[in-house]
């Protein structure tokens, strides 16, 4: 059974950054597409960002462009999400998200396979 454990969620300042980093076991990680998606209280979970299964091709929502960057280790099979310049709107709960297979990165719930348990990111004004 896939587990997918994220941590590196926190407390931060409006302009403080954080990493995010989701680790799989019980599968790796190397075929699979990656997506970083949030839901804050009372809201929809959206996409984030996600990267593809090489690491070749990424894609941002565009309210976190130039802010966020997501990158792969698939040697320790591991994703980070990397986030500069926190604003409070950018407070919700990050989960990881997997799509396996060699398929394009998952931007919508219905294309992911797995999810993590989720880690809370708060940015205070």
């Amino acid at each position: 059974q896939v587990q997918l454990p994220e941590s590196g969620g926190g407390l931060a300042q409006a302009g403080g950054s954080l990493r995010l980093s989701c680790v799989a076991s019980g599968r790796t990680f190397s075929s699979a597409a990656i997506g970083w998606f949030r839901q804050a209280p009372g809201k929809d979970r959206e996409f984030v960002a996600g990267i593809n299964w090489n690491g070749g091709r990424t894609h941002y929502t565009d309210s976190v462009k130039g802010r966020f960057t997501i990158s792969r280790d698939n040697a320790k099979n591991t994703v980070y999400l990397q986030m500069n310049g926190l604003k409070p709107e950018d407070t919700a709960v990050y989960y990881c998200a997997v799509r396996w297979g060699f398929k394009n990165i998952p931007m919508t719930r219905n294309e992911v396979d797995n999810w993590g348990q989720g880690t809370q990111v708060t940015a205070s004004s």
